[in-house]
């Protein structure tokens, strides 16, 4: 048995960011899931926009492929490590979740 939730693959970040060039901001949506881990305070703060924003302008410092499909994708954000959980499906961006991650949390792919 395996965690689904363990990267497979790693992903090159050039043809990450290519292919992710193939949608627009407009299909990437937030699902009842991806903000579930935050408290009230903490949503006020973090907006689907503000996810699509990040994911849209900024460069990735890690992507892969977990066994359950979806993407993790690292990034440096207000001096943290954040990991943004997302799938591609039916032409949409589905953000699944996010978190703020340790420096000992990053996987080594």
């Amino acid at each position: 048995m395996f965690n689904g939730t363990k990267i497979e693959k790693k992903v090159d970040i050039a043809n990450f960011l290519e292919f992710l060039k193939d949608y627009k901001k407009e299909q990437i949506e937030c699902t009842h899931h991806t903000f579930f881990r935050l408290s009230e305070k903490q949503r006020k703060i973090f907006t689907c926009k503000q996810l699509r924003e990040i994911i849209t302008t900024k460069r990735p410092f890690l992507v892969g492929i977990q066994y359950n499909q979806n993407y993790a994708i690292f990034y440096k954000h207000q001096n943290k490590n954040l990991k943004i959980i997302v799938n591609f499906n039916n032409r949409k961006v589905k953000i699944v979740t996010f978190y703020f991650i340790e420096e000992w949390q990053i996987p080594k792919i």
